[in-house]
Order: C-alpha cells, then sequence, then structure tokens
C-alpha cells in the first residue's frame, strides 16, 4: 500500500516536472528547460545527466538494470527525461542530438513496453511519436 502510494505520488511528480520542461521549451526558454532537466536526473534517478548521456545506446538497458539495480520504473523515468532532452535539443536545432536521445528513449520505452506486458494506450502513442521524429531526423541528416 504504501509502495503504492510513493509510485503515485511519484509518477504525478514527473507529470507534472515534464509539464514544466516542455513549457519551458514551447516558450523558448531553452536554458531554464536544460536546468530544470538536468535537476530532473538528479531528482528522479539520483544521477546527473552526463552520467546517462554517457551510457552507450546499445548498453543503455543492461547496464542499468545489471550494474545499478535500476527497475523498470526508473527505465520509463528515463526514457521520459530522453524524451523531453530530445525535444530540448531539436528546438536547440541540434537534429543529432535529439536522434541520440530520441532513439536512447525508444530503446527504453520499447523494453518496458516489453517487460510490463500491460497495455498502455499512453507509451504505444509516446512511441509512435517517437518513431515519426526518429524517421524524420533521420532523413534530414543524411
Amino acid at each position: 500500500m504504501y509502495q503504492k502510494d510513493y509510485i503515485l505520488r511519484m509518477i504525478a511528480m514527473l507529470i507534472k516536472f515534464l509539464g514544466e520542461v516542455l513549457g519551458l521549451i514551447k516558450k523558448g526558454e531553452l536554458k531554464e528547460a536544460a536546468d530544470k532537466l538536468e535537476e530532473g536526473y538528479n531528482t528522479f534517478l539520483r544521477e546527473d545527466a552526463s552520467f546517462f548521456h554517457n551510457i552507450p545506446a546499445d548498453k543503455l538497458t543492461q547496464k542499468l538494470i545489471q550494474e545499478h539495480n535500476y527497475t523498470n520504473g526508473h527505465l520509463e523515468i528515463l526514457a521520459e527525461l530522453f524524451n523531453a532532452e530530445a525535444g530540448l535539443r531539436l528546438a536547440r536545432d541540434d537534429k543529432h542530438g535529439s536522434l541520440e536521445f530520441s532513439e536512447k528513449s525508444l530503446i527504453l520505452f520499447e523494453f518496458v513496453d516489453k517487460e510490463y506486458k500491460t497495455f498502455s494506450e499512453e507509451r504505444i502513442r509516446k512511441m509512435e511519436d517517437i518513431r515519426m521524429r526518429i524517421k524524420e531526423l533521420s532523413s534530414t541528416i543524411k
């Protein structure tokens, strides 16, 4: 019961947090959005952003689960943060960075979707949006 309450509070905090970050990006306050995202990595995952940024995409789940004991819940939070990071990079016209974080976000969302074995319409929609962003970025970068 307490565990469930804690998880629900964390989800509510994350949703509010992501809304604030996206709002800053839409207003063009990119420095503030970047600072807020850095704060999010520390608040929700207890590591600074560079720790996660430096993990290669193909080693994300293995490294975080096996070496750092992260749960699927942690991975889903990181997927959300990476997705917001991709949006920030795109707003800064950093297409390569946006593509990198979009791909990392998608890897984590797909892993979580497979592991949870529960249907989430919102997660499916986010994965589709990310796939579309990856396709668009890939075609403009090459």
